[in-house]
């Protein structure tokens, strides 16, 4: 289409030509004296226009002279500025191939060249960024080949361009302290990992790999309960799937209660989780008899046990078999002082189920807790050979020893003590 009109331009200027140079008589008279000189008004037309294109192309070349100087200079500094960022481009190479001491070279020409051209007053507006980023691979360099005096160095020059608080060096310098925060982590520096962390703004503070390097160093400093909310927050943020994130919270839990050494302290701990926590059967058994060995009152510790009971008889499916074998064992703990509502649940549960023998086994030794002989005798005897965790099982025997014991049945008592030193 332009080819198009530039064509028809073409024949109407062709035609408006014609016609006008075509019967013009025009003429254009010069007195020299003692000369008269005679042209035509096509001819001075044709020669005005030459004069006009060759004084125009003149002055062009004049100009394009005159410029070379400096298109030499700007040559020149294109050149330089070419070669400083090849020389950081090969940095980034050398150290993703892991030639550390090849990449710090490459990076300390690139400053050099950069240094060079700041000297003649020719360095580039986003230099400060260039420079922060070259110092930051020399620093990385530096740690992967352990000097550490080295890479702190770099580091603190990295920052201080970082810190020019000029255009794109906030996230330089966020950057930079995150990956101080990773190298003090791999030098086991947990507390210095965290104190590059809190320098953070709030924002980049909650980031994903902030928060993983968070994790990692409270888990290091043994800070149990910051690592656990920082979990949560990793939960939260989907970096990890939901089951490795429920693991991963169960065992910092753990890990919390762990470190109680007294009632008070756990029930602090117990406390500080959220609800859904507690609400994990894992969680809640293992406080339950973490309260237990520490000497907690029994009701404490069935009142942590009540919702995970209220699921497994709910949903008989809900538990897997070892967490309800962990479940009667807390429970069996908390006997001692057993209250008429949870023997009343414990019983409905076990005529509800009467084939469980993990049911029948706690219903039987709570019988026993409310001498109860005869109803206990004949649920742990009924329980006792169906057990498949050896500790229940020789729990079981042993508690049928004593009652036959008790019986003066000598016969059934040897008979249940050796089936108790049998049980694997």
């Amino acid at each position: 289409m332009r080819a198009t009109l530039w064509l028809l331009a073409l024949f109407a200027t062709a035609v408006a030509v014609a016609l006008f140079a075509g019967n013009n008589q025009g003429t254009v008279t010069l007195f020299w004296p003692p000369w008269r000189v005679d042209l035509s008004l096509n001819l001075v037309l044709v020669l005005l226009a030459l004069g006009f294109v060759t004084l125009h192309a003149a002055l062009r070349a004049l100009g394009a002279l005159l410029e070379l100087p400096r298109q030499a200079r700007r040559w020149r500094l294109q050149q330089r500025e070419r070669a400083m960022h090849a020389a950081l481009l090969d940095a980034f190479v050398q150290m993703l191939g892991g030639r550390f001491l090849r990449a710090r070279k490459a990076a300390l020409a690139a400053l050099e060249q950069e240094q060079g051209l700041h000297a003649e007053g020719k360095a580039p507006p986003y230099g400060p960024q260039l420079r922060a980023l070259a110092h930051m691979v020399a620093a990385e360099t530096s740690h992967a080949l352990q000097d550490g005096k080295l890479r702190d160095a770099y580091l603190e020059q990295a920052l201080g361009q970082a810190r020019a608080r000029r255009h794109g060096t906030q996230e330089l310098l966020e950057g930079a302290q995150l990956r101080a925060a990773r190298w003090s982590l791999d030098d086991r520096d947990a507390e210095g990992a965290l104190e590059r962390l809190a320098e953070l703004p709030q924002g980049a503070a909650r980031r994903t790999l902030a928060l993983r390097i968070r994790l990692k160093a409270s888990r290091l400093a043994g800070r149990t309960r910051e690592a656990l909310d920082t979990a949560r927050l990793l939960g939260k943020h989907r970096a990890f799937s939901s089951d490795a994130a429920r693991s991963l919270v169960r065992g910092l839990a753990i890990e919390l209660l762990n470190q109680a050494h007294d009632p008070a302290q756990l029930q602090a701990a117990w406390l500080a989780l959220d609800a859904q926590d507690r609400a994990m059967p894992d969680i809640a058994v293992h406080a339950a008899q973490r309260l237990a060995l520490l000497g907690g009152d029994g009701a404490q510790v069935r009142q942590w046990l009540l919702p995970v009971w209220q699921q497994a008889v709910e949903l008989p499916g809900a538990l897997a078999q070892p967490q309800g074998q962990r479940l009667i064992a807390a429970l069996e703990s908390a006997l001692a002082g057993l209250d008429a509502a949870w023997l009343a649940r414990i019983e409905a549960a076990q005529q509800a189920n009467p084939r469980d023998a993990h049911l029948q086994y706690l219903a039987g030794m709570a019988c026993v807790q409310r001498q109860l002989w005869g109803k206990a005798q004949q649920l742990l005897t009924q329980a006792a050979p169906q057990l498949h965790d050896a500790g229940l099982q020789r729990r079981a025997w042993r508690t049928l020893a004593e009652l036959a014991e008790q019986r003066n049945d000598a016969a059934a008592a040897a008979h249940a003590w050796k089936q108790a030193a049998l049980a694997r």
